[in-house]
Formats: structure tokens, sequence, C-alpha cells
């Protein structure tokens, strides 16, 4: 197979992994159940990463990765916007998603070990927010009278509030309008 063929394998392998793991936990997704959600046998899915921990790291990964890309070009408001809109479209994916996130914050409570590696991860969507942010002060357009670091947290917590809601099953209704008050709050005026 080709680099190419190799790694289009690896996102086949990602993308139903994620629906996996977010139907059935991360203890759920045996390795059969991975097996039929990819149509791929062990040996193939093992090919491409270790053991089912690594696959779940690198399913968590590939959606941080992907976020902190949106943060850094155009802010968590747009990362949430993006999750309210796929959400809205029933995307595939998007249940997928939000059980991996939760999936995550679960382990990142009961497993000591997940924590400390997932912490080093989870860091780059942080300082992603911080530079956009602080970019964002010096151009003018972020309210001075808060810190950057509070701001920064204030912008998690929207964001983690908006994944519960979404992953719960609760309605979206107005949630557009909601995350246009988040984001008029770290505006100058």
């Amino acid at each position: 197979m080709s680099q190419d063929q190799l790694d289009a394998r690896r996102q086949e392998i990602l993308s139903a992994s994620r629906t996996c793991f977010a139907r059935f936990g991360y203890n759920g997704a045996t390795v059969h159940r991975l097996e039929e959600a990819t149509g791929m046998s062990r040996g193939a899915i093992f090919h491409h990463f270790r053991d089912k921990e690594h696959l779940f790291l690198a399913v968590a990964e590939d959606d941080a990765a992907r976020m902190a890309e949106t943060v850094a070009r155009n802010g968590l408001v747009q990362v949430m916007r993006d999750l309210l809109e796929r959400a809205g479209n029933s995307e595939g994916d998007t249940a997928g998603w939000l059980g991996t996130q939760l999936e995550v914050a679960h382990r990142r409570r009961t497993d000591a070990a997940f924590a400390k590696r997932w912490a080093q991860r989870s860091a780059a969507i942080a300082d992603a927010t911080r530079e956009r942010l602080q970019r964002q002060r010096e151009a003018g357009v972020l309210r001075e009278d808060v810190p950057v670091e509070v701001l920064t947290q204030f912008l998690e917590l929207a964001y983690d509030g908006l994944v519960l809601h979404l992953a719960t099953g609760r309605p979206a209704g107005e949630l557009a309008a909601v995350l246009d008050v988040v984001e008029d709050a770290v505006r100058r005026h």
C-alpha cells in the first residue's frame, strides 16, 4: 500500500472508532466491537495503533488537533459555532465527537495516568485560545478590563457547557444567540 492509502486507512479507523468509543465508552468498545465498527480485522486495526489505549488517544488527539487549528485561526467561539452547526445538521460524526469528549473527561477524572498524558495534549487548545485572545487584545478588539487568562477560562467554561448540553441530547434551541452573547462578552465596546 502507498503512504496515501495507509493514511486513508488510518483515518477510516479513527472515524469508525470514534463512533464506537462514543456509543459504548472506552471499556465497552471491545476489540470485537472495534472490528465490527471499522469493518477491519484486529490485525489491520492494530497495524496502525499499538493497542486500544493508543487508538483512543489517537481519536482524542485528532479531535484536539483540529480544534486547536480552528482556535488559532478563528477562536474558541468559532469552534462552538461549528459544533452547534454540525449538531443542527445531524452530521454523523457530531455524536461521536461529543461522545469522545465526554469519554476523555471521564478518563481524566478516573485514570491518573491518562490525565497526566492528556494534560500535555489539552494544553495546546488552551495555549491557542490564550494566544488568539492576546492577538485580539493587541488589535484593540478584545476588552481590556479582564485579564486574558480569565477570558480564556470563561471561554473554556462556555465550551464545556455547550459540549455537555449537546452530548446529553438537550435541544440546541437558541444556542446560536447564546454564543453571540459569549462572543460579545469578550469584545471591546
